[in-house]
């Protein structure tokens, strides 16, 4: 009986098996990403009580993050701004502002203002802010360039991948602690080389260390 297909036939089909497959890997990992990052809330922006927006108050009035997150570099907790500490301007600045309406409700009745977690971690993990900013770790690092968001939103999946992989390679992030919230600093010599410095400086424990499990879930 004659041939019907050329022998080429079977390359093309081999080629063409290869190239579905590698399409449905590419096309799972794709799904996989979007649904960690959805999952996660990642670049979602969370709706407040009272429209703030971080890149007016830090990158236009030069506002230093502990101003309202005043136990950040004292505890485990950063902190969120107290009624009080927004009317320290407010009472005299934009005071009659529609978009201040919620602030000053809180001001003349007591009660606090309500505001959305952003990043908000499980009661099994526990994350110390002070620890890691002593340690050089920045805010930028987590949080993202909060300094121009204009509404303020997830930035990093905070998932246990993700803080494992710094705590297996601290070098990749650590920076000079007068640095830790300059929100646009850049290393003047290679990253690297400067965080393997700094880690003797500071005194971090080793990766061993780092990556065990008591270290987050206590």
């Amino acid at each position: 009986m004659a041939q019907i297909f050329h022998p080429s036939t079977n390359t093309l089909s081999r080629i063409s098996i290869i190239g579905v497959l590698v399409g449905l890997l590419a096309l799972g990992g794709a799904i996989y990403a979007g649904n960690m990052s959805y999952g996660s809330r990642v670049n979602v922006p969370i709706e407040q009580p009272v429209q703030f927006s971080h890149k007016h108050h830090v990158t236009d009035d030069g506002i230093d993050c502990r101003y309202c997150h005043t136990s950040v570099d004292k505890a485990a907790f950063a902190g969120l701004p107290s009624t009080e500490t927004c009317m320290t301007c407010h009472s005299q600045i934009w005071s009659d502002s529609p978009l201040l309406e919620p602030v000053r409700q809180s001001w003349a009745t007591g009660q606090p203002i309500v505001w959305q977690r952003v990043n908000d971690q499980p009661d099994f993990v526990f994350f110390n802010h002070s620890i890691h900013l002593k340690k050089g770790v920045s805010c930028v690092t987590c949080h993202g360039r909060v300094d121009q968001m204009p509404v303020i939103w997830k930035d990093k999946t905070m998932s246990m991948a993700w803080c494992v992989d710094c705590h297996r390679n601290p070098e990749k992030h650590i920076r000079p602690r007068e640095f830790v919230y300059d929100m646009g600093w850049q290393p003047n010599m290679d990253q690297v080389k400067m965080g393997l410095q700094l880690i003797k400086e500071y005194d971090i424990l080793p990766a061993q260390q780092l990556t065990n499990c008591s270290i987050c879930h206590r």
